[in-house]
Order: C-alpha cells, then sequence, then structure tokens
C-alpha cells in the first residue's frame, strides 16, 4: 500500500508534508549547485522520530515520485517497533539507526538498520559485532566523531590518531563494515563555527582514506533540518532531516 491510498493521513496533511518536503530539496538542490554537485545523489535520510507509520509512509513516496535517494532513520530503539507497520515494512528504503545506542538495544539496531551511524565507543562496536554474528548478518556501520568538541555530544575525538584503530578494527570485522564518517554540526548560530566542524569531518575521512587505505570509507553524514545547505556544501552524502518536513513534533 502506498501512502497516497491511506485514509489514516488526510490530504490536508499530506499536501502540506509536500510543501515542506519541497522547500528542503529546494534547499538542497541550490546547496549541491553551489558546490557542483548532483543533488540526486545526496541521501535523504528521513529523521522519524515520533513520526507516525502514515507520515513516514508518505514522505516516502513524495521523495521517490522527486526520484530522491531516501533513507529512514529511527534514534530510539523503542520506536523501531512501528517500521513493522504495513504501510513501511517492505518498502525497499534502505533503514539506519542514529542515535547514541546503549549495548543492551544492540540486537534491536542490528536486527532493524542496514546502516547504523553511531559507532561512538569500543563497547558499542563489540555489541554490535557480538548480535550481527549471532544473526549471521553483516551491517554498514559510521564511526561518530565528536568534531565541535562539545561535551554534550558522544564521538571520538576529531584526529586521525583517534579515530584509525577504530576504523582498522571493524574493518578486520567479519560482521560490521565501516563505510564512512558521521558527526552532528557544532550546536551555534555561527555558520563559520558549523561549517568548521563540518568540513572537519570531511578532512578527516580524506585523511584516513589516504593514510590507512580505507577507500571503502565514502559516506559524510552530517547535516540536519537547520544546517543542512552547509553540510551539502562542505560533502555530506547523507543529510537528516526531520522536522523541516513532519513538522514541529508533538509536544
Amino acid at each position: 500500500m502506498t501512502a497516497s491510498a491511506d485514509p489514516s493521513l488526510p490530504a490536508d496533511h499530506r499536501e502540506l508534508l509536500a510543501a515542506r518536503l519541497d522547500e528542503v530539496l529546494a534547499r538542497l538542490d541550490a546547496a549541491a549547485e553551489r558546490a557542483g554537485r548532483d543533488s540526486t545523489e545526496i541521501t535523504v535520510l528521513l529523521a522519524t522520530k515520533t513520526r507516525t507509520p502514515a507520515e513516514i509512509a508518505a514522505a516516502v513516496d513524495l521523495l521517490r515520485e522527486r526520484g530522491r535517494r531516501i533513507a529512514v532513520g529511527e534514534n530510539r530503539a523503542q520506536e523501531i517497533a512501528k517500521h513493522a507497520d504495513p504501510l513501511l515494512a517492505d518498502n525497499g528504503v534502505t533503514r539506519h539507526f542514529i542515535g547514541r545506542l546503549q549495548t543492551n538495544k544492540a540486537r534491536d539496531v542490528v536486527a532493524f538498520a542496514e546502516m547504523i551511524h553511531s559507532v561512538d565507543r569500543e563497547g558499542i562496536a563489540e555489541a554490535l559485532e557480538r548480535r550481527a554474528e549471532a544473526a549471521g548478518v553483516r551491517r554498514d556501520v559510521l564511526v561518530q566523531v565528536n568534531t565541535s568538541g562539545e561535551d554534550s555530544k558522544g564521538g571520538f575525538e576529531p584526529t586521525v590518531e583517534a579515530i584509525a584503530p577504530m576504523v582498522e578494527r571493524l574493518r578486520a570485522s567479519r560482521a560490521l563494515r565501516p563505510v564512512g564518517l558521521m558527526t552532528i554540526g557544532a550546536n551555534t548560530s555561527d555558520d563559520e563555527d558549523v561549517r568548521a566542524s563540518l568540513h572537519r569531518l570531511r578532512t578527516l575521512r580524506d585523511e584516513l582514506r589516504e593514510q590507512l587505505g580505507a577507500e571503502e570509507l565514502v559516506e559524510l553524514s552530517m547535516g540536519m533540518s537547520g544546517d543542512l545547505e552547509i553540510a551539502v556544501e562542505e560533502g555530506a552524502t547523507i543529510v537528516r532531516v526531520g522536522s523541516a518536513i513532519f513538522g514541529a513534533r508533538p509536544a
């Protein structure tokens, strides 16, 4: 079933969703043009925290109509179950886990997500590897880097020396496959500080590829609703967008 056939999503809600989505895509397209990039090669990752299956399915449907690369991302393990809804199950969209992960939720996350963004410490890598091996699957993972240096954020220090051991550890794994890096931009209204934090991720990715011969490190997951233009200009391959498409979360 497609979202357009779902009576639980009113037509006016779908129209508002489409308008917001088109505004986001216009922003993304303009930033990509400035950077000399093809915007259709950038994955729009729908951040689906608190969103209903009908809303998610509608957004997926609309993005498909517009020829975009799509993924859905959950950042709370307790919300994974909603993706089994008939509107979302087997819809062919890659599923990501984008939140800070507790080791006791590793099994649920491995079962849900084809890509896991938040490998921010050794204990998480161990837990994910153990659960993926038990399930007989291999999962793509991103190493999270704290490029802003903010205490409230997880992730490795933004140096090759801090990140390289984890990348090499993951490259040796039979169950996890490192495919890139992730960061959350600096929490500030100063665009130059945001840009610096995102630019650092790309620099680190390129340095790791060169020094380790890790050509598989392709992905840069960075940029959200508020800073997606800067992220695209700085090379993001995945942008995480929630409120700019779905609207403010329910109180």
